[in-house]
């Protein structure tokens, strides 16, 4: 596989930031519409609830730096079955993404240009970041630098015009917004206002699922710098609306609030700027969803969640059929809506807050579970539980809001879930579809009989993968939730056990005898005991994937000590199991 450039700080900010840095152009508004006068303060609780998620996010990461986000953390603490579950919300929130931003974007475009297209353009949209995509995340981030800089300077534009028109004006409209009465009270405003405005960070997971393609220590920078930007853009907007606009004509002008504040602030030309940097600042949030995407389907594949098809990479790297396929995806959903996209906000909603929810539960496993294993940062548990209760209380807030939403989203969300657990249950229903056809055709026995031996090779081509624990005389509990994983979770009957010991070390009887317990314990699986000499570490890693043709995402190990020589990084993809 040829070489990738790592993306340094300002790229990767950019390609996540387009996404949440485009929430101020509908979340100002929101929470004017729930929180009223209050909004601005709704806006800096959840600045608050974004700065816990820093340490979350920067913890689990860092700990396990691999493409798949909140996928990737359950994977390396749970089960499969659970670590699916928060891939299906997340490519659920990343399709809701890529068509919601791109129809907005045309709608945005619509409203400069009336006999704009906007059905067959947001087709062209999805079409034209697709191919973007497809040539390399280098020159993705190219073009998500562009839109992030100019999405920056027109925001601080747009701020000084407010500013100066607040100068000249005074503060008299933002007085009379603050004298008006608030349906149940300042805390139900607040509260409600902070659950709308949560949406405002979406985009903030989208970090976590290129990590891989990012340079060394650039992470936690794009979730600080992403923290920095919806922590100041997002309420200050929210407080120059409040300032030179009354609520009810805020409300009125919902879907192109910072417009019509540009309009009047700084007339026509500061007007039709904001308009063209919604359109394109939106256009980014569609290649930061392609590109999320991307990571975390090739991450799926891997672990065989989805079908090897999707592996393909052209010249430039990229496993383009996933990205295709994401296009595909978005294109049908939108003709399914009719281009009308409320039902789409809804799956949005639900799905991203679950993602961040799921991504906390995570933090929460990875504590417990694998407490040992090396971490740059740590959150704490006051803040991992306020933080979590937070995302709780904004989901259940916005289906008290939506209810409607919650209907819709199980539409889109069992059919994809459907889809996931027919991969991880495929060998089941394999075995399941044999015994019918079987049963059906048993007159037919020539025809029957040909079909058995198809399945029965598919089946062994599938469980012939053979798999690998490295361990150091590990006791006989500890090698049996070795096998308790692989039984449960992976679908194989090959293992190897293998034991890297340099010269001043040796195995114990009791470790053999031990394994050969296992054996026994375990006849469905065949162990195969390896005594590797040497030290243990990356390199006698990829020269055992190589010799044993055994992908390294196919090997374990136990969760390792705190004087271990490594990072899991430099393990070139071994899992945690234990």
């Amino acid at each position: 596989m040829m070489s990738i450039k790592k993306l340094g700080e300002f790229p990767a900010t950019a390609i996540c930031g387009n996404d949440i840095s485009s929430s101020c152009l509908y979340v100002s508004s929101l929470a004017i519409l729930y929180a009223g006068q209050y909004a601005w303060i709704s806006l800096l609780m959840v600045a608050a609830v974004l700065f816990l998620f820093r340490k979350i996010y920067g913890e689990v990461v860092g700990a396990l730096p691999l493409n798949g986000g909140a996928y990737n953390a359950l994977l390396n603490t749970t089960s499969k079955s659970m670590a699916s579950m928060a891939a299906t919300l997340t490519i659920l929130s990343y399709m809701a993404t890529a068509v919601i931003s791109a129809s907005e974007a045309m709608h945005y475009a619509h409203s400069l240009w009336s006999s704009w297209p906007v059905m067959a353009a947001t087709i062209g949209l999805l079409l034209l970041f697709m191919g973007i995509t497809i040539i390399g995340i280098g020159e993705s981030s190219r073009v998500a630098v562009i839109i992030f800089v100019f999405h920056l300077a027109s925001i601080t534009m747009l701020s000084l015009f407010c500013g100066w028109y607040i100068m000249n004006n005074g503060l008299d409209v933002f007085h009379q917004n603050n004298l008006l009465p608030t349906d149940g009270g300042v805390a139900n405003a607040l509260f409600f206002g902070f659950c709308a405005a949560m949406l405002g960070i979406s985009g903030f997971e989208s970090s976590a699922n290129f990590v891989e393609e990012q340079a060394k220590g650039v992470f936690p920078k794009t979730l600080r710098n992403m923290w920095i930007v919806v922590s100041i853009i997002n309420p200050l907007m929210a407080f120059l609306a409040l300032a030179i606009l009354p609520v009810a004509e805020v409300n009125l002008h919902q879907e192109t609030l910072l417009s019509h504040m540009g309009q009047l602030a700084g007339g026509s030309p500061l007007s039709i700027l904001i308009s063209v940097d919604a359109a394109l600042v939106l256009s980014g949030a569609v290649l930061t969803a392609y590109i999320g995407v991307g990571g975390l389907v090739e991450r799926m594949t891997l672990d065989r969640i989805l079908p090897p098809f999707f592996l393909k990479r052209n010249g430039k790297g990229v496993p383009y059929r996933i990205t295709m396929a994401f296009f595909l995806l978005c294109v049908s959903i939108l003709y399914i809506t009719h281009g009308n996209l409320g039902a789409l906000a809804g799956v949005y909603t639900i799905a991203f807050l679950s993602v961040m929810i799921l991504f906390g539960v995570g933090n929460v496993l990875l504590k417990i579970r694998r407490k040992n294993l090396p971490r740059p940062e740590q959150s704490t548990w006051p803040a991992l539980l306020i933080a979590i209760t937070a995302v709780i209380a904004a989901l259940i807030g916005n289906a008290i809001l939506n209810p409607h939403d919650l209907a819709v989203f199980f539409e889109y969300f069992i059919p994809t879930i459907l889809i996931v657990s027919i991969m991880l249950n495929r060998i089941t229903l394999l075995k399941l579809l044999l015994r019918i056809i079987s049963y059906v055709f048993k007159p037919i026995q020539n025809f029957v009989y040909k079909l058995d031996k198809r399945i029965i090779k598919q089946i062994n081509r599938i469980n012939d993968q053979e798999f690998v624990f490295f361990t150091k005389n590990d006791d006989v509990a500890t090698l049996n939730k070795v096998m308790l994983y692989i039984t449960q979770n992976e679908q194989t009957r090959k293992l190897k056990v293998v034991s890297v010991l340099d010269d001043t070390a040796e195995l114990t009887e009791g470790f053999l005898r031990d394994l050969d317990v296992l054996d026994r314990e375990y006849p469905e699986i065949k162990i195969e005991f390896v005594n590797v000499p040497g030290q243990f570490g990356p390199a006698i890693i990829k020269d055992l994937s190589e010799k044993w043709k055994i992908p390294i995402h196919f090997m374990f190990i136990g969760s390792p000590e705190g004087r271990f020589p490594y990072r899991i990084e430099e393990l070139g993809g071994v899992r945690l199991i234990i």
